[in-house]
């Protein structure tokens, strides 16, 4: 069994302070930064056209190396990722509605550069703990909602979830999708995990696991990887989408088949 670890977004993106989560960023080169960390959408099923229309792919630039995470949208300027993504990035092109991330021409999707100047990292990002791994991302214009872009919903901090222990939930993103891939993969995929006990994530992540921070089991193998950084971890309600964490980070050096944590 493999398990996820995200952050909690009912305390986390409000004390970001922005507005009214260390999965490895996968570099679009073969160098792969933080290495004993990383998170992939392993064994996902292949998105369709307008399911996920809140995930965002961003491309990152470094001085002259690339590399990609996930995000996702949570208003028409505004856009949730990973501090350990955006942490000393130059600029970022945001892929919004995109399900083929290398298909220029693909009907709805749109491609926004910005400036490291609209990038805001949680003030309290802590590296060596990898706590408070939250970024948040202005769009330069804004974005007008359709059938494949429109925002996910942030939770009420007086909300019916705490813990969201034993429910469903869905990561999605263009991580590698397998152990033995080198470089992201060019379609959305996703699964659907359930949430576990904070009590069984800190078994295998000792002195890791906070309070804030939300641990999803990966059952017949699924998972998150490499590139899925930063994206999305979503608890469905009544047909809302709600937007609970984002992608962090796992071990699978340590423990190949074992873990892969969120933020």
């Amino acid at each position: 069994m493999k398990i996820a670890i995200a952050l909690s977004l009912l305390v986390a993106v409000a004390s970001a302070g922005v507005m009214p989560g260390l999965q490895q960023r996968l570099p679009l080169m073969p160098v792969m930064p933080l290495e004993e960390l990383e998170e992939r959408i392993t064994n996902g099923e292949l998105a369709k056209a307008g399911q996920f229309p809140y995930q965002v792919g961003l491309s990152l630039v470094f001085g002259n190396q690339g590399a990609w995470c996930g995000g996702t949208l949570i208003s028409d300027r505004w856009i949730l990722t990973a501090a350990h993504c955006t942490d000393g990035a130059d600029g970022v092109t945001v892929y919004l509605g995109a399900i083929d991330i290398k298909d220029d021409h693909e009907k709805g999707q749109q491609r926004i550069y910005t400036s490291k100047s609209n990038i805001v990292i949680h003030d309290h990002w802590d590296p060596s703990t990898l706590s408070n791994d939250i970024s948040l991302i202005k769009l330069p214009v804004v974005v007008e909602f359709n059938e494949r872009i429109k925002p996910a919903t942030l939770p009420k901090k007086d909300g019916k979830y705490s813990t969201y222990e034993g429910d469903m939930v869905w990561a999605s993103g263009w991580g590698k999708d397998s152990d033995a891939a080198t470089s992201v993969s060019p379609l959305l995929r996703y699964i659907e995990v359930p949430v576990l006990k904070q009590s069984t994530c800190r078994t295998y992540y000792v002195g890791m696991v906070t309070e804030k921070m939300i641990c999803i089991s990966g059952k017949d193998g699924k998972s998150t990887c490499n590139g899925d950084s930063g994206g999305p971890l979503v608890h469905k309600e009544g047909g809302v989408n709600y937007v609970i964490g984002a992608t962090s980070f796992s071990q699978p050096k340590a423990m190949p088949k074992e873990v892969a944590p969120m933020t």
